[in-house]
């Protein structure tokens, strides 16, 4: 074995102290300070100067080493050259080296504070645990909910919203994406960010889980050929928040989960035991397509109710107000609004009374459902007159004779929601359905998901293909003139939502060249990833949805009001009360109409007036008009549609 140098031996010494941090490096740099200051001030005392001790000469040396001012005291030639060379050494270790310890470590400190490992001190604010496709528009709700919003911060006695977002890396990229988003810019400073992993235990601590007033967990992207799923993600998460409670002996906080597969429901329930709504993001995306393939131009209605910004949402009151009212009595005090139900809580669960006769009486436990455009617009509004009263009885059930010829359906693209999108099309029965999925993606890979998500459920008749749509000539070979309805599909397997919707538009630009010399147009429907993308097909001829907006819309609204989620189900599930679109020929309507009769008409027919829809666009693209004022005249021409709320049951044979 070679012996070890004296000089390695320092060396490795002197390392090992610098690489335990800025405490040891400063000691190690006081070491060599202390030193050279007893070399310099023993160099003097050797050649005979005056001093009156030997501390006295090493504090002459040291005063040299740190201040260059006390060159011009010393007198000889010697003096003068020692106090020389301790100068310069000054400049190199105590200020150069001290200054350059004290600035990485400062440095570092600043890294660590924007990395956000500092757990928060805060209380009754929202905890968002993941930074995904859905993080920026859920942000963008949460803060645009103002009147949702002031009601539960006055719920959870807090004097103004904050935000706090769980990412895998907090970056000062992320808080410039904040600032730059449309719907937050300012109000970004509302926004918290910490680092850390919706699995790690630390990381929810960080966050102040158990301290907030709800918890969002938004599903997450999908790694090809990882097992940690992001389902996975969110049952581990919810574990160590009930972990966590249990160990400080404090309650579980109330959580919004979405997940992908809806059979991992009972999972949750049994993993979460506290307030727990889940989201299933791909049931709820498939249901609106499925209903959208069934009626044209719902597309437009689910972007209005489920989407943030101009237009009317659905909104729940609570009955404290108007107990011992009629639903009648309800909407003329509202003459804004459009009363749709109730909801009457049943134990612990809510049953939905959509299309509830007008006559019903609300208790004090119940919730009134309504669709309006502001918040503000469901209270009473002593400022304009009061509505006529509208009876309406119970609702008659519409019911719908099976249909024998099936509709051919072209998928373009695959993801993860298509499995539950042919399993959403196989529960209507009296409709018979021929699917082709075309996918760069193997045919036997998504035949065998297919077939594991489907189950025993044979009745839909389902192709895979192997093609590139995004070649034109296989894309002709399809002959996508000759299906009733051709879906364009995000793909989830690309690294971003740019890049999947860069290829779903250019895919659509194509469909759209392949189709301009066809005698038959189906109907179009795409899907975007990123909402700033729906601006870019200007004019465009299909109908756009884009899921990440539709479920943040989903998550914040549940996570401010939690019984809307109920109500969703009820209202985009098949059967029950569904919106749908009617001719107006099929009512005695004369022939100049406002909006209050037609209100009235249909609810002699049971069913409730939402707007119309019609045939030609606007100059702003819009087809729709939810909620018009009651005294404004429609204009009905041909073509138009009226939009209602009816009741649907079962299929008559």
């Amino acid at each position: 074995m070679l012996p070890f140098r004296i000089v390695d031996r320092i060396k490795f010494v002197v390392e090992r102290q610098l690489v335990k941090g800025a405490g040891f490096q400063l000691l190690v740099v006081a070491a060599f300070i202390a030193l050279i200051s007893i070399a310099g001030g023993l160099a003097v005392l050797a050649v005979g100067q005056k001093f009156d001790s030997v501390g006295a000469a090493v504090w002459w040396a040291f005063l040299r080493l740190t201040d260059p001012g006390y060159l011009g005291d010393d007198v000889g030639v010697w003096q003068r050259f020692v106090s020389t060379l301790l100068t310069v050494s000054g400049y190199v270790v105590f200020m150069g080296t001290l200054v350059a310890i004290l600035t990485r470590w400062l440095i570092a400190k600043m890294e660590e504070l924007e990395r956000g490992l500092t757990p928060v001190t805060l209380k009754n604010h929202i905890v968002v645990l993941g930074w995904t496709r859905h993080t920026l528009p859920l942000l963008t709700e949460l803060l645009s909910a103002s009147g949702r919003m002031r009601r539960f911060l006055e719920k959870h006695d807090a004097g103004r919203l904050n935000l706090v977002v769980l990412s895998e890396h907090a970056s000062a990229e992320q808080v410039h994406e904040l600032r730059m988003e449309p719907g937050i810019g300012r109000r970004a400073r509302q926004i918290i960010l910490r680092s850390g992993s919706p699995i790690q235990p630390d990381a929810l601590h960080r966050v102040a889980c158990l301290d907030a007033a709800a918890v969002i967990v938004p599903s997450g992207h999908i790694d090809a050929g990882s097992l940690l799923t992001p389902d996975v993600e969110i049952v581990k998460a919810l574990l160590s928040i009930a972990a966590q409670a249990r160990q400080y002996n404090a309650p579980l906080p109330y959580v919004v989960a979405e997940i992908q597969d809806l059979r991992k429901l009972p999972v949750i329930e049994r993993a979460y035991p506290g307030a727990v709504e889940v989201v299933a993001g791909d049931a709820t995306i498939s249901r609106l397509m499925a209903q959208n393939i069934l009626h044209p131009g719902l597309s437009e209605i689910y972007n209005e109710l489920l989407t943030a910004g101009d237009g009317n949402e659905l909104y729940l009151r609570g009955g404290e107000t108007m107990v011992g009212m009629t639903l009648a009595e309800v909407a003329t005090q509202r003459p804004l609004a459009i009363v749709l139900g109730l909801l009457k809580r049943q134990g612990e669960q809510w049953k939905v009374c959509l299309m509830a006769p007008t006559d019903s009486l609300i208790d004090k436990e119940d919730r009134v459902i309504m669709m309006a455009r502001f918040y503000a617009d469901t209270d009473p509004n002593p400022k304009l007159p009061p509505l006529p009263v509208v009876q309406r009885g119970s609702p008659r059930i519409v019911t719908t004779a099976p249909v024998q010829t099936p509709q051919r359906i072209l998928v373009l693209g695959w993801n993860r929601r298509v499995p539950s999108l042919l399993a959403e099309l196989s529960s209507y029965h009296y409709r018979p359905f021929q699917v082709d999925v075309i996918s760069v993606v193997g045919a036997a890979e998504r035949d065998k998901l297919t077939r594991r998500h489907l189950g025993k459920q044979v009745e839909l008749e389902v192709q895979h293909i192997e093609a590139d749509y995004m070649v034109e000539a296989e894309l002709r070979q399809l002959q996508p003139a000759a299906y009733d309805t051709v879906m364009l599909l995000s793909s989830d397997r690309l690294a971003s939502g740019e890049e999947a919707d860069a290829r779903t538009m250019v895919g659509y630009l194509q469909l759209e060249d392949v189709l301009a010399d066809q005698p038959r147009r189906p109907q179009l429907i795409m899907e975007l990833s990123d909402p700033d993308n729906s601006h870019l097909l200007y004019n465009h001829g299909s109908e756009m949805l884009i899921s990440p907006m539709i479920l943040s819309h989903v998550l914040a609204q549940v996570a401010l009001r939690r019984e809307l989620r109920v109500v969703l189900d009820e209202l985009f599930t098949v059967g029950g009360a569904e919106i749908q679109f009617r001719d107006p020929g099929d009512y005695a309507l004369p022939a100049s109409v406002n909006f209050q009769l037609l209100e009235r008409t249909l609810a002699k027919e049971g069913e409730i007036a939402l707007g119309i829809y019609r045939n030609q666009a606007d100059a702003a693209g819009r087809h729709l008009r939810l909620n018009p004022p009651r005294r404004d005249y429609l204009d009905v021409k041909p073509g138009d549609r009226l939009v209602i709320l009816c009741l649907t049951g079962q299929v008559s044979d």
